[in-house]
């Protein structure tokens, strides 16, 4: 790893390793965040008009929320690239860089001299990890990727509006964070290899890729098997959401086990025990019988009622808010919410450590940072003189 000042005392299994994220939106920054989150000292180096996540709508008036959500635990500063004098300062940053992380078009980063057949003669040891919509090759390489489009692509949509008739989208951004999951993996497998090659290489994340890995299981066409088949694995009938007498449980019952558990805490007729319903497939193909049994049993409590009932006996959860889960005491006593302090904001709780470690201790998150809130202090520990930085802030190149 290189050695950086700013991290010899850090914390987390990255400690002293050095990311600079130039991506934006969700899942290139998200990837850098969850490398942040392991104790890596992440730069975001945004454009002059900013990550565009930044104009987002909010209900935050000081910050977006969304900007907030996805770059906790970063410095930032902000780089004019198209100007020769702010690609002198990114060359300058990539000598002692481990990791450079984009989502531009393949066809940009060569316009902006930071391909990586440019950037690995500066470093060779530089992981260069590159997010796309579509991949490096093929007729859509440099066609604009979004988390939606590529839902709609792939399927997704399809087999979630299979109840409704016809598509619906995911809402969560599904495919950016699972791709985020990709560039956090991808980044650190690179970086483990190059301890024992000693060299760099390219990490290519896209789209489309983490949209269809996300679907392995219905990724799978037998020799033989017609293209009208069934793909989907939810089980249907019985696993689901129910209607109680107030509010919506979820519930799950596809072993033996869990079914009798089920039938005996709901009181469900004897016969909903019997040989008739004692499969998942079965349950399924009758679920027109066996549904208005449990349905008419769960009128008798509210979700959160029957969800004390079943207790560990039977997997479920009543239906809650995300704000629920700010106060939710599983979540608390994992530590997953913690109080971080912004300059504009104020304080605010958010997600931290995602990972647990038994001895590598994660760092605390820091808020996301202000747009250009660390250009000086970057500059500085960079080597830059005060009348240099002066006059790149003056040109517009930092901000």
């Amino acid at each position: 790893m290189q050695e950086h000042e700013a991290s010899k005392s850090a914390a987390g299994p990255l400690a002293g390793v050095r990311i600079l994220d130039l991506s934006a939106y969700i899942a290139g920054p998200y990837g850098a965040t969850l490398l942040a989150d392991q104790g890596a000292d992440v730069i975001k180096i945004e454009p002059p008009e900013g990550d565009n996540l930044r104009k987002y709508p909010s209900s935050l008036e000081a910050e977006s929320r969304p900007f907030l959500g996805v770059n906790r635990g970063k410095k930032g500063m902000s780089l004019n690239l198209k100007d020769p004098a702010g690609l002198a300062i990114l060359q300058r940053l990539v000598k002692s860089a481990d990791v450079l992380l984009h989502n531009f078009r393949p066809s940009v980063p060569p316009r902006l001299g930071i391909a990586y057949e440019h950037l690995r003669e500066i470093n060779p040891r530089l992981i260069y990890c590159a997010v796309t919509g579509y991949g490096e090759t093929g007729p859509l390489k440099d066609k604009a990727g979004f988390d939606q489009v590529l839902q709609t692509m792939t399927g997704m949509c399809t087999f979630q509006g299979m109840d409704q008739g016809e598509p619906q989208l995911l809402y969560g951004s599904v495919v950016d964070y699972y791709a985020a999951s990709l560039v956090a993996a991808g980044v650190a497998s690179a970086l483990y290899e190059r301890e024992r090659s000693g060299q760099g290489q390219f990490v290519g994340i896209s789209l489309l890729r983490s949209a269809l890995a996300m679907q392995s299981i219905r990724m799978i066409w037998a020799e033989g098997e017609p293209r009208e088949i069934g793909r989907d694995m939810r089980s249907g009938g019985i696993t689901g959401l129910h209607p109680t007498r107030e509010g919506h449980i979820y519930l799950s019952a596809n072993t033996p086990h869990f079914w009798t558990a089920l039938c005996e805490l709901a009181g469900l007729p004897p016969e909903a025990r019997g040989e008739r319903y004692d499969t998942v497939r079965k349950r399924k193909q009758h679920a027109d019988e066996i549904l208005p049994m449990l349905r008419a049993a769960l009128q008798a409590r509210s979700a959160l009622e029957w969800e004390q009932v079943f207790g560990d006996a039977v997997p479920c959860t009543a239906v809650r808010e995300v704000e629920d889960m700010f106060e939710h005491p599983q979540v608390l006593l994992e530590g997953m919410v913690t109080t971080m302090e912004h300059p504009r904001l104020g304080s605010y709780r958010g997600m931290q450590h995602p990972i647990k470690y038994g001895r590598s201790e994660p760092p605390s998150p820091q808020a996301a940072p202000m747009f250009g809130q660390h250009s000086r202090e970057i500059l500085e520990s960079a080597g830059y003189r005060q009348q240099e930085i002066e006059r790149l802030f003056a040109e517009g190149i930092v901000a």
